[in-house]
C-alpha cells in the first residue's frame, strides 16, 4: 500500500464516516475506528489465522460489545473498532479498476457498519442477513 493509497483510503473513509446518519455517528465518539495496513500478529494469533490470510481480513471488532457490558465489570478494555486497508481495498476491486475509488468507499462503508453492528451485539448470521457480510 503506497502512501498515495493510504491517503485515498483515509478520506474515503471521513466521507463514509460523514455520510452516516448521526446515531450511528455518534458512537464512533465512545468507540474509535483504528485504521491499519493489515492486522497484526497478536491480532492474526487471536483469531487463529494463518498470517497468509491476512490480506483478506477487512474489519476486526475487539473489545466487550455493548449489549454484553456491565457496571459489575468496570476493568473490561472498551472497545475498539479496526479497519483494514489492504482486505478492504482488494475487495473492492483495487483503486484503479472498475468502479475504483466508488467501490473503494461503499467496501469501507460495509465494513464499518458491519464491525458497528458487532458493537451492538449482532452476530455474522445477523450481519448477513442485514447485507453486511
Amino acid at each position: 500500500m503506497t502512501p498515495q493509497d493510504r491517503q485515498r483510503f483515509d478520506a474515503l473513509l471521513e466521507q463514509v464516516i460523514k455520510e452516516l446518519p448521526a446515531p450511528i455517528a455518534d458512537l464512533l465518539d465512545e468507540v474509535p475506528v483504528i485504521v491499519l495496513d493489515r492486522p497484526d500478529a497478536a491480532m492474526l494469533a487471536d483469531l487463529d489465522m494463518p498470517p497468509s490470510e491476512a490480506d483478506e481480513l477487512c474489519g476486526l471488532h475487539t473489545g466487550t460489545m455493548a449489549t454484553e457490558r456491565s457496571i459489575d465489570e468496570p476493568w473490561r478494555l472498551p472497545s475498539q473498532i479496526h479497519l483494514f486497508r489492504v482486505g478492504i481495498v482488494d475487495l473492492a476491486g483495487g483503486f484503479d479498476t472498475g468502479g475504483g475509488e466508488e467501490s473503494v468507499k461503499e467496501q469501507i462503508r460495509i465494513t464499518l457498519l458491519h464491525e458497528i453492528g458487532h458493537e451492538f451485539g449482532l452476530d455474522e448470521d445477523q450481519l448477513w442477513e442485514l447485507g453486511y457480510d
